[in-house]
């Protein structure tokens, strides 16, 4: 019983040491070149294309839904990752850039993102990341997956990192505290 009990407490302590200690805001502003990863799909796009109505391609964006998980409803991409904002970020504009993109890299998307099931169109956006490529928002909140995330799975929320807290998103469009 003991050795199932620390078994346990370890697989819990590296969960959570997954999601990192850095609290330092050195690499949180855009002082770098580095690419940022990204959670988009394989195929480079984050989502299929299409013809448009001139026949040339049309591109749909990052599809966003929001399913269950242990902290209720709360937005995942349509590969089942699940999507945080930092809280730090006061605006649409993204400040995590760098290290930190590396750890809670950028939903990224060509084209308009598109609203799943349970999500509100309408709050659905993007915005311009210093690099150029275009980063899905919602609510005015920059999206982010965690890179150490299994699909289907919320292992780093109300975490501290890069100067601010990670928290997943509501269906509403606020985080979850």
């Amino acid at each position: 019983m003991k050795l199932s009990v620390a078994l346990i407490i370890s697989v819990a302590a590296l969960a959570l040491g997954a999601c990192g200690d850095d609290d330092s805001t050195s690499d949180a502003g855009p002082t770098t070149t580095a690419e940022p990863a990204s959670s988009e799909k394989p195929d480079g796009g984050g989502g299929t294309e299409a013809k448009g109505e001139d026949g040339g391609a049309m591109a749909h964006g990052t599809e966003i839904v929001a399913s269950d998980s242990d902290y209720g409803s709360i937005l995942f991409d349509s590969d089942d990752q699940a999507i945080y904002l930092f809280q730090k970020e006061t605006t649409s504009e993204s400040q995590c850039y760098g290290a930190c993109a590396e750890a809670w890299p950028p939903v990224l998307t060509d084209g308009e993102p598109q609203a799943g099931s349970g999500i509100d169109a309408g709050l659905l956006g993007t915005t311009k990341r210093d690099d150029g490529s275009t980063q899905v928002t919602y609510n005015d909140h920059p999206l982010y997956s965690y890179v150490d995330d299994p699909p289907g799975q919320v292992l780093c929320q109300n975490v501290s990192e890069f100067g601010g807290l990670w928290l997943v998103v509501a269906p509403d469009g606020e985080a979850v505290t």
